[in-house]
Order: C-alpha cells, then structure tokens, then sequence
C-alpha cells in the first residue's frame, strides 16, 4: 500500500505532540495512543484533500474521536449487595499530591471545558486557533474556558482548606 506524499514524515515529526494532546484529554497513555492511532488512520483516508498545515486538522479528530468515544460508552453504576471494606492509611506521597488534585480536577470538568483548557494552556493555542479545532465561535472558547477556570476556582480540592496535611 502506498502512502500519500508527505504523511510518513507528517506521522514523524508531529506525532509525540498530538500524542500529548490526546493523553492530557483522556489522561491515560494507552487511551491516547489509541486515539491518535484513529485520528491518524482517519488523516490517512483524507490526505490529499487537506489544504495548508494537516496538523490543526488532525487535531480536530482527536478532540472529535475523544468526544464520540465518551458518547459511546457506558459510564453507569453496577448495584451491589456487598459494600468492599475501605482502608485509611496515611498517603505516602502527600508532598506530591498537588498535581495529583489539579489532574483529578481537570478530569471532573465536561468535556469541552477540558479541551478548551488543554488546548489554551497545555498546547498554547490561541482563541481562534482553538475555535478552528473545536469547530466553534471564538465566543464560545472564551466562555466555555471562564466557565473551566471558575469551576477549578471553586473546586474544593484545589483550596488550601480542601488540602490535606
């Protein structure tokens, strides 16, 4: 099978930095690599007809594929008739929590916000650069990255109260 011109080295060089756009969306390696694997196959099929820089396009896929993959899959509760026994011990890593809370906090946050602040502050992308990946008005970008940053504002576990000593 031949590959379309330019994609092996496109796959090369720009591959590790989509690969932690994905891993900081779904915060999880194995995840990320699968996602960027489907976003490369679904670049791969389009080749030839993206225009200019493929990187913003490809981009989009990810963002899209990790939307429509938490749609697909169900996140529901089982019902059990036996609670497991929960064990307290002290954290061994207490000193290295804080990213631990920032990580966690992030995860709780929808979707969209996430990806709006992943893409702002962890790939430095402008408004615009992020309304073009998103697929939306740049209007949105800035209020669904208030919305984000005003919800870590009141994230408890964020507060020097919410720490634990």
């Amino acid at each position: 099978m031949i590959t379309p011109e330019g994609f092996d080295d496109f796959v090369v060089t720009r591959s590790p930095r989509l690969l932690r756009t994905a891993f900081l969306l779904t915060r999880d390696w194995v995840s990320a690599e699968d996602l960027l694997q489907t976003a490369l196959a679904r670049a791969w099929e389009a080749w030839r007809r993206i225009d200019g820089d493929p990187e913003p396009y490809v981009r989009r896929i990810i963002v899209n594929a990790y939307a429509s993959s938490w749609r697909r899959r169900w996140r529901g509760e089982l019902p059990t008739a036996d609670l497991p026994e929960t064990v307290v011990e002290a954290d061994p890593h207490a000193g290295l929590d804080d990213r631990d809370r920032l990580w966690r906090a992030l995860g709780r946050l929808p979707r969209r916000q996430r990806a709006v602040l992943v893409l702002r502050y962890f790939e430095d992308l402008s408004e615009v650069e992020i309304a073009g990946v998103l697929g939306c008005s740049v209007g949105t970008v800035k209020s669904q990255a208030s919305r984000a940053v005003a919800k870590l504002r009141l994230d408890g576990t964020l507060t020097p109260e919410g720490m634990p000593r």
